[in-house]
């Protein structure tokens, strides 16, 4: 049985490291949306911006953590710019861990 549910792909999307910034993706807010399927999972992300060079890197690694996941046979990630990422999406963590907030 499929055991999957959003907030564990999201608390395993949170092992994946925007390398630029040292945060992690779902704190940036860069994750979207969360679909489930049968024994799949697609996901919709963004990056910090349209020019960023790591959308590639960070799709394979979206993919590759969420395949680690017992039960889940197949991962869509879909790198998406609408609506464009802004600061006021990262969490209070993200902000702190980035020294925005005192």
């Amino acid at each position: 049985m499929f055991m999957v549910t959003e907030q564990t792909v999201r608390d395993t999307l949170r092992e994946v490291i925007d390398p630029e910034v040292g945060v992690n993706i779902v704190d940036l807010g860069l994750v979207y949306n969360v679909y489930l399927g049968e024994n799949d999972v697609m996901v919709e992300f963004t990056v910090t911006t349209a020019l960023c060079p790591l959308g590639s890197y960070l799709t394979r690694a979206v993919e590759v953590h969420l395949l680690a996941l017992p039960g889940v046979e197949s991962v869509e990630a879909h790198l998406v710019y609408e609506p464009p990422w802004n600061p006021s999406m990262m969490s209070e963590e993200a902000r702190r861990a980035l020294g925005w907030v005192g």
